[in-house]
């Protein structure tokens, strides 16, 4: 087991607010459920992971076996489909949530009247140091964190042996490109359509993940920077742009229709694209897919000029519980989240069935099994990250509302890279008046 200590240890070098990385210690086991006390308490959940959304299903049904006075009903909105405006329209139209997913300081600003505090259950007492910084509210702790991840490139290592490409030699945007177009004059050979896979047509891959990597150092790779901001100038714009039209050129085209299921299941799991931008997240899907495919993958950094061989990680998204729910639910929706995360069963599905890198202690992190996530919690243990800052944008939300947006106009031959980066440091400033 690793000691808290390498927690410590990668925050201060990289001095990231409180965001990131992995470690492990102890913690109590989780309750069951005990509000009950004759009618059926029940719980609906609206999350954002499709990934795991078969995965998280069959563990609520464990719950549900253990706790027969508690029925949860999921509802898992992402993939093709953003998940803030749904949130959002959700809660306008009255319908009852009692567990969802808040990304950040300014989620828990627009939902604070719907926020329940956490601060007494168990799961946020093994929180890791520093991962609930962006849900505090004084004393009061509103989310708890749903993992930790990292993205970057991540590739298909049968692919590159067989075309005969060392990927530890690719650290510069040079290399990077030398590589992709050696992929791409061996296509045939190597049998893929393209060198990747871009979800043009996915907001969140452009605008919160893509962006996020060339921004972070404009805040010092600090959610809470990035919140405070009053302006982001795209000081790493042209690195920005340079990465997007060498992904897009070689992509699997037309790119603007193509979306995340698509991108992961239909294209990289074939083995039909060598790599695609996204995260370690990807793991069971590509596992349901192909099995021995999943097992021969691996993340490589998207480069960045002073930070090459460094991949961003942070806390994706917390789960939030609903205040204006009967006490009951809020009761049993607290007891679900400490059991899913503190007791043997939670602990166990965490690591070997959600492919997850917990952000609690009490976990034995030599058992991360998945090869993303082994390569996500080295570079993390390597103090080889870049901040997850895109938490901080600004509401409305910036990341999927206006920089990706932006960018799928640029792809389009609509809009000029000029024009992106003017558009969306204007909109940025308005969000922040």
């Amino acid at each position: 087991m690793k000691g808290k200590k390498f927690y410590v240890k990668a925050i201060s070098a990289l001095a990231l607010s409180g965001i990131l990385l992995a470690g492990c210690g102890s913690s109590d086991e989780g309750s069951s459920n005990d509000t009950a006390s004759g009618d059926k308490v029940t719980i609906d959940i609206f999350q954002n992971k499709v990934e795991f959304k078969t995965q998280f299903e069959e563990l609520v049904a464990q719950y549900e076996e253990e706790n027969p006075d508690v029925k949860i009903n999921v509802k898992t909105v992402g993939g093709g489909t953003d998940y803030a405006p749904v949130l959002k329209s959700t809660f306008s139209s009255g319908e009852e949530i009692n567990i969802f997913n808040v990304t950040g300081p300014q989620d828990v600003i627009d939902y604070k009247e719907y926020l329940t505090d956490l601060s007494g259950t168990k799961a946020a007492e093994a929180a890791l140091d520093g991962t609930l910084a962006t849900v505090l509210d004084g004393e009061q702790i509103l989310g708890l964190p749903v993992n930790q991840e990292g993205y970057g490139l991540v590739y298909n290592k049968a692919i590159f042996e067989k075309a005969g490409i060392d990927p530890s030699t690719i650290q510069t945007h040079e290399d990077l490109e030398n590589v992709v177009k050696t992929l791409d004059s061996k296509k045939d050979e190597l049998g893929i359509e393209a060198v990747f896979a871009l979800p043009g047509k996915e907001a969140w891959v452009l605008g919160d993940h893509l962006a996020n990597a060339f921004l972070a150092d404009e805040f010092n790779h600090s959610v809470v920077e990035s919140f405070n901001a009053d302006t982001v100038k795209f000081e790493k714009g042209d690195e920005m742009q340079r990465f997007l039209d060498l992904m897009n050129k070689y992509s699997v085209q037309p790119v603007l229709s193509l979306d995340y299921s698509q991108q992961v299941e239909e294209y990289f799991s074939l083995e039909r694209v060598a790599m695609i931008q996204q995260g370690n997240w990807v793991f069971p899907s590509v596992e349901q897919m192909d099995e021995e495919v999943a097992q021969n993958i691996g993340i490589l950094p998207i480069p960045v000029e002073g930070y090459e061989g460094s991949i961003p990680v942070g806390v994706s998204s917390y789960w939030a519980v609903n205040s204006s729910a009967d006490e009951a639910e809020v009761q049993a929706s607290k007891d679900f989240l400490d059991w899913m995360y503190t007791s043997d069963t939670g602990k166990e599905a965490v690591l070997t069935s959600f492919k997850f890198i917990p952000a609690y202690e009490g976990y034995d992190t030599d058992k991360i099994s998945d090869p993303l996530s082994q390569d996500v919690y080295r570079y993390a243990s390597e103090g080889k990250t870049i901040g997850w800052i895109f938490a901080g944008y600004p509401s409305n939300p910036w990341g999927t509302g206006v920089a990706g947006p932006n960018m799928q106009q640029y792809i389009d031959g609509k809009m000029t890279w000029d024009e992106v980066e003017a558009d969306s440091i204007k909109q940025w400033e308005e969000k922040r008046k």
